[in-house]
């Protein structure tokens, strides 16, 4: 014998509870109120903080909200919060597109003529103030690193590759025309370096825009080895950092897959990835 049951059919219900509070405020109007600088409604900088959010939204929409209401809407609209990257006011836009038409041809056609390998130069100081990472704690107890209280630095040089090739030197001295010089690297805007890169042939320069630090690939090196690979180091002394630099360096460098994926996060790789 078969039994047969009728189905059950569902009928869509209203949701209880209190409604929204911000039911005039959509995801797109409140994401288009974060994506417009804070200054343009009255604050000093360009910021937005939760505190910043409940004022303006209490102006212009006249209701009052938590911190936890700001932060879920917030979440819902795709928003996190980020540290921004610098951006210099001396940049030129127009500098920067004129670059792309007029140097990239040419950076391409000595590449494909020479079978060149093309590589990023930066310099940088590696500060013996380390970075502090976070670390998980008790409530209300923050935990402590012993750090050194001394000053001191180690001047580098180094150049990356869009194959994941890494080449570095460490120096315990400012970098000046010489050092550049003889890393056979981008160069300093000096005589004696203009100089030396002229009389070499197989030695072909290209200057990037300037104020254009985030278009250079080799300065994602540099944040994350200061970022990762050196945060929160125990290092005392100039010389025990220059060693630890040494070797954080030199283990990079033994990483093409590490090398390549800071490489293509840089759009300047993304306009020069035919190469």
């Amino acid at each position: 014998m078969v039994v047969t049951v009728p189905c059950c059919r569902w009928r869509a219900r209203a949701v209880s509870g209190r409604p929204r509070t911000l039911s005039a405020l959509d995801q797109q109007s409140l994401k288009s109120l974060v994506l417009t600088p804070a200054s343009q409604y009255g604050y000093e900088t360009d910021f937005w903080t939760t505190r910043r959010l409940i004022q303006v939204i209490a102006a212009e929409f006249g209701v009052t909200i938590s911190k936890q209401t700001v932060l879920r809407r917030l979440h819902e609209a795709g928003l996190t919060y980020q540290k921004p990257e610098r951006e210099y006011f001396e940049l030129s836009h127009e500098e920067r597109q004129a670059w792309v038409r007029r140097v990239v041809p040419r950076i391409r056609a000595a590449v494909r003529k020479h079978r060149a390998i093309l590589y990023f130069q930066d310099e940088a100081n590696v500060s013996l103030t380390a970075l502090l990472a976070k670390t998980w704690a008790p409530c209300g107890q923050t935990p402590k690193q012993r750090v050194t209280g001394k000053r001191g630095s180690v001047a580098a040089l180094s150049a990356i590759s869009r194959r994941g090739q890494l080449l570095f030197r460490l120096l315990q001295k400012r970098i000046a025309s010489a050092e550049v010089i003889d890393f056979l690297s981008q160069m300093l805007i000096s005589k004696a370096t203009t100089t030396f890169i002229e009389r070499q042939r197989r030695l072909h320069v290209f200057h990037l825009p300037k104020y254009s630090p985030d278009w250079n690939p080799d300065e994602k090196v540099w944040n994350h080895l200061k970022n990762q690979e050196l945060k929160g180091h125990h290092a005392r002394t100039t010389s025990e950092l220059s060693t630890l630099t040494h070797n954080k360096l030199t283990a990079m460098s033994h990483d093409p897959e590490l090398l390549r994926g800071i490489y293509f996060r840089c759009c300047t790789a993304e306009i020069l990835d035919n190469l």
